[in-house]
């Protein structure tokens, strides 16, 4: 799978030697918490999913991977190592594990600003993603996006967009690409249950439905677009059903295995040439909406506390694993140090790293050309603001 190989470069190589000997093709269904709703559907993904030990413990380790990646970029944005906006995406862990556990790697994945874990799931380093939010050369636009704007064309992955919901009719045009390519790749086009209500998502919706664009449209529901109740934003808060001519799929984006097969099936929907289809992950995020929300003044402290208790992605895979006796909680706590230590390696390759000099600020305007002789308004040359 794309995600396995992925997993590979960004966690490490290395498996625990306690892990070596020990068999990893038995498979054991697994039911879900929540089950699956279908929106014009008469078939939806299975009621149940199969997993291998070798699977779970990947999965574990991606997503203990990038929890340990936000939470360090909350404690570097409080040094001030970042700056600017910057929107975490902790609790959130499992739709993107599932996702690329469901895609080929031609497919192409757009999103919002909220963004990191898609950056790394697409195949960047901890190291050039810490370097973007530093300002660094390291980093996909050498420090000139930082955290609203990664992006990954080596891997199809295109933002990374910090216009709310402008990234979804890009995502149509991506899926038009696909299919007129005849290439077989699908377009993943991601936003917010906030974005959900914005008018370009509709008229993307429209021109995939009647040009039956290869494309999943996943609406990440996190219960709140930026500090306001989906029941208070949303006068019908079934986006799995928003696409009105189109067909839906609501799934917990809170187990990885629904994930997984949610994505798999939308998927497999999109590639066959049926059209789009519209993909709800119910999903939850710690963090406030950026960093500037502490993210209690619209949510008691207890809701989140709940959700932490009895949703958390990792703590739902963890006992999946446990209770399996597929390894010990003592060798999950080793994973835990090990991705911590990889994670503290990359933010000191990333602070190491060479700034852009001041001159170098203005280059890359234009794509294939030298730097022209006159950019207006920013050659450093000229005030013209001074009259």
């Amino acid at each position: 799978m794309f995600l396995r190989t992925l997993l590979r470069k960004n966690v490490g190589n290395k498996i625990l030697p306690s892990l070596q000997n020990k068999c990893f093709s038995t498979e054991v269904s697994f039911k879900y918490g929540r089950p699956f709703k279908l929106y014009k559907l008469d078939e939806g993904p299975p009621s149940e999913a199969t997993s291998t030990k070798k699977e779970l413990l990947d999965f574990y380790r991606q997503m203990v991977f990038y929890r340990r990646f936000e939470i360090t970029c909350d404690t570097l944005y409080k040094q001030r190592l970042i700056r600017g906006f910057c929107h975490l995406y902790d609790g959130q862990e499992a739709v993107v594990i599932g996702m690329e556990a469901s895609l080929q790697p031609g497919d192409s994945v757009i999103t919002s600003y909220r963004e990191h874990c898609q950056q790394l799931s697409r195949g960047d380093s901890a190291e050039n993603v810490f370097g973007e939010l530093f300002g660094k050369k390291i980093g996909c636009s050498k420090g000139r996006g930082g955290s609203m704007h990664l992006y990954y064309p080596e891997n199809n992955f295109y933002g990374g967009n910090g216009i709310v919901g402008a990234q979804v009719p890009l995502a149509a045009g991506l899926a038009f690409a696909h299919k007129y390519r005849k290439d077989g790749g699908i377009a993943v086009g991601m936003y917010g249950d906030g974005a959900a209500n914005q008018g370009q998502v509709f008229e993307a919706a429209n021109m995939a439905a009647l040009w039956k664009l290869p494309m999943i449209f996943v609406c990440e529901n996190n219960e709140y677009g930026m500090g306001t109740a989906t029941g208070r934003h949303a006068a019908c808060d079934d986006f799995y059903t928003r696409g009105h001519y189109i067909p839906g799929v609501w799934a917990d984006g809170m187990d990885v295995l629904a994930s997984r097969e949610g994505f798999k099936f939308c998927a497999e929907w999109a590639r066959s040439g049926k059209g789009p289809i519209f993909l709800e992950m119910s999903t939850y995020r710690y963090h406030g909406h950026s960093m500037s929300d502490p993210g209690i003044s619209y949510r008691t402290r207890d809701e989140v506390d709940v959700m932490r208790r009895e949703r958390d992605p990792i703590d739902s895979i963890k006992r999946r694993i446990l209770e399996n006796e597929w390894s010990t909680g003592k060798e999950l706590k080793a994973i835990d140090k090990a991705v911590r230590k990889e994670i503290n390696e990359a933010v000191k390759v990333a602070k190491a790293a060479d700034s852009l000099l001041v001159d170098e600020l203005w280059d890359d305007v234009y794509a294939g050309t030298e730097r022209p002789p006159f950019i207006k308004a920013v050659d450093p040359a000229n005030n013209y603001y001074a009259e």
